[in-house]
């Protein structure tokens, strides 16, 4: 049975991979490079702040003023997006980034942290607003789901080998400047490779065409007429989000203080588990088009985050470090496998001229759970351990699954809502 099934399905992604179109292969290999500088920056930053002599406390609130950034920029940014093009808000992301990233490095005191975090919530913001609208715009309906998750499944494997590098650059940099692989020397200069890569990653972006919009796709009007006629429609797309995002701000900025501090891992260790845990998820992205043409998106999404629940509970609560490691794989692959086919659902729920103010207010959602859960974890962290945040965590998720059953699926149909027609 499965050498049948799985030719078929490798043969049915060559189709649908060969399909993507010219901008579209420029952006994934600009996530390549992205991919893997956000791998060694996510996995070294809160060490980097811990090696400074800051606390777990500051780290919460420096994650919070990233995303409460994020929040408050994701709105305008979908308009900039609309009005200057796609092009124009991707490289300008990128620039920020790399901007924001080397003054953590170079000016590491309190106000310059937050600071450059804000100009990095900006830029993160600004990509993730445009990127669904980038990606709809520039595939047909016969290969957007595999571009969508293709996209994410190659910025997870790119992560993975961001994240291995990450683990050794600290001890590298270390030999070259005979310091110790965990002070901040190290850090910062792991940190700064990062930002060299975000700057190079502009170049194939900069051969982007770009598109011409139809005038009604354009109009700052389009998407406020947009929202006010459907409000029912976008509080059901958002919501289950909103209740995702509040529970991943709990846990996930802090995944690699959980496993140092409580299951006392070296660098290294944390930094091949992130970097086989990138690439679980990009496998998992991979598969999961396939499974959503076979079961349907929504169905695809409350099965498998549903099993991803029981794993969130080993991973948090088990004593054993390789109980609790193994669940952090199957966690992170099941939860966030249907990420890529939910924002292809909401992109086709949606008329194109608000595609870009819906794409912002998922982002907005987005940013505002991680906006306020990493500096409550943070509190909690210093005072009661982990054990509150992965609770919380739990409890989220498990409504938010509900949610999307609720919303979406009507006696056991797949989808409630039309597709819009000529999409």
């Amino acid at each position: 049975m499965y050498r049948v099934i799985i030719p078929t399905i490798l043969s049915e992604y060559g189709i649908r991979i060969r399909s993507f179109r010219p901008n579209a292969r420029l952006y994934l290999i600009n996530i390549i490079i992205t991919g893997a500088a956000l791998g060694i920056f996510r996995l070294l930053f809160n060490f980097y702040v811990l090696s400074l002599g800051y606390d777990e406390a500051l780290l919460g609130k420096l994650v919070t003023i990233n995303n409460f950034t994020g929040l408050l920029v994701a709105l305008p940014g979908g308009y900039l997006a609309d009005q200057m093009g796609r092009k124009f808000t991707l490289v300008l992301a990128e620039i920020f980034n790399a901007i924001a990233i080397l003054a953590m490095v170079l000016m590491p005191e309190v106000s310059v942290l937050v600071a450059a975090n804000i100009l990095f919530g900006i830029g993160q913001s600004l990509a993730a607003v445009t990127l669904g609208p980038f990606l709809m715009e520039n595939s047909g309906e016969f290969e957007r789901t595999y571009l969508f998750s293709f996209s994410s499944g190659l910025q997870m494997a790119s992560a993975s080998a961001g994240n291995w590098i990450g683990g050794y650059l600290p001890t590298w940099v270390a030999n070259w400047n005979d310091t110790l692989p965990t002070s901040s020397t190290a850090y910062s200069g792991a940190l700064m490779a990062t930002a060299f890569a975000m700057g190079f990653a502009i170049i194939p972006l900069l051969f982007l065409r770009r598109l011409n919009l139809n005038r009604d796709e354009k109009s700052v009007f389009a998407p406020l007429a947009y929202a006010a006629k459907e409000p029912a429609l976008l509080g059901k797309l958002i919501l289950p989000n909103l209740l995702i995002a509040l529970g991943a701000g709990l846990i996930m900025p802090f995944m690699n203080v959980f496993f140092r501090e409580v299951h006392h891992q070296s660098d290294p260790v944390i930094g091949g588990m992130f970097a086989w845990g990138s690439l679980a998820m990009g496998i998992g992205l991979l598969i999961a088009p396939p499974l959503a043409d076979r079961m349907g998106k929504i169905k695809m999404v409350v099965i498998t985050q549903a099993l991803s629940i029981p794993f969130l509970i080993m991973l948090g609560f088990s004593p054993w470090f390789y109980i609790s490691a193994a669940a952090y794989y199957f966690r992170l692959t099941l939860m966030n496998m249907s990420t890529p086919v939910y924002q292809t659902f909401v992109m086709e729920k949606v008329e194109a001229s608000a595609r870009a103010t819906v794409a912002s207010l998922i982002s907005m959602s987005w940013n505002f759970g991680w906006a306020f859960s990493p500096m409550i974890s943070g509190w909690f962290q210093v005072r009661q351990g982990f054990g509150p945040p992965f609770l919380g965590t739990i409890i989220l998720y498990s409504i938010s699954i509900v949610l999307y059953r609720v919303f979406f699926i009507q006696s056991d149909k797949e989808e409630s809502l039309a597709p819009i027609p000529g999409d």
